[in-house]
């Protein structure tokens, strides 16, 4: 009898690690995507950033056939659709939001041919899935990375966002600046997509943000108060999904949703 019970005890231990992993994990993530996200509406990436989410489609679908890990395959495509958009803006002059339109349809429609159907609906909408310990810490530093990459490089984001031509003329790297974005961007999708899947992550990182522009009254505010809704989102969300057995993803985005009409009640009126 002393053998069930150990075991007993040890699987106890170990999914009370994996869920507490899970949440921690998902407070960084949210904290970079509140952070990033202002950024995101002042390039005009508004309605961009849903698309973008779909590039990790078709690496997701190989991972799976593949029997890897499926967040291997989402990095893979995200940081190779990141780096192609940026290549094509240089070489072409069209507009980001341009070319994530066309990547996004080919990534869609490669991804819904070889994603395996079971699959399919985790993979766009996110589910509760383990957290190991190593996927912990480097999610974790990640996250760090997002979020210093921000405050660090916040005043020139802004420049080269309001008055690309300034920036340059001030002797600002704005094609250098702008791929370094487009990697932190993308890494932040890759860190919500356990949790929000391909088709709502991008939801995340933009209603907080509007948030943050209804309540904020400087740039500074407008981080604190995008940081703080998506992590009250994001808590909420997993808090609220398992109770009514939802799907974690849309449970998060209804209750930002939430937060971001409730925003307008306490708008700032100039």
């Amino acid at each position: 009898m002393v053998l069930p019970i150990s075991f007993t005890i040890t699987s106890m231990t170990e999914a009370l690690t994996s869920n507490t992993l899970y949440i921690n994990l998902a407070i960084g993530m949210a904290s970079a995507a509140g952070i990033i996200g202002p950024f995101a509406i002042m390039r005009r990436l508004a309605l961009a950033s849903d698309p973008i989410s779909h590039v990790a489609l078709p690496g997701l679908g190989v991972a799976l056939l593949l029997k890897i890990n499926p967040l291997v395959g989402a990095a893979f495509a995200l940081i190779i659709g990141a780096i192609l958009i940026w290549q094509l803006e240089k070489r072409t002059g069209l507009s980001t939001d341009v070319l994530i339109g066309v990547i996004f349809s080919v990534s869609l429609a490669l991804g819904s041919l070889i994603t395996p159907d079971e699959e399919l609906i985790d993979a766009l909408l996110g589910s509760y899935t383990s957290v190991g310990l190593i996927e912990f810490i480097i999610g974790l530093i990640a996250s760090a990375f997002i979020i210093g990459f921000v405050l660090y490089q916040k005043h020139r984001l802004t420049l080269a966002s309001l008055s690309p031509d300034l920036a340059r003329t001030s002797g600002l790297d704005t094609n250098r600046l702008n791929l370094y974005f487009l990697l932190a961007f993308v890494l932040t999708m890759i860190l919500g997509l356990r949790y929000l899947g391909v088709l709502l992550m991008g939801s995340l990182i933009i209603i907080p943000a509007a948030v943050g522009k209804n309540l904020g009254w400087s740039l500074n505010s407008m981080l604190v108060v995008g940081s703080i809704t998506a992590v009250l989102s994001t808590g909420l969300g997993l808090l609220i999904a398992p109770r009514f057995d939802l799907e974690p993803g849309p449970a998060i985005i209804v209750v930002a949703a939430i937060l971001f009409f409730l925003s307008f009640f306490l708008k700032r009126r100039d």
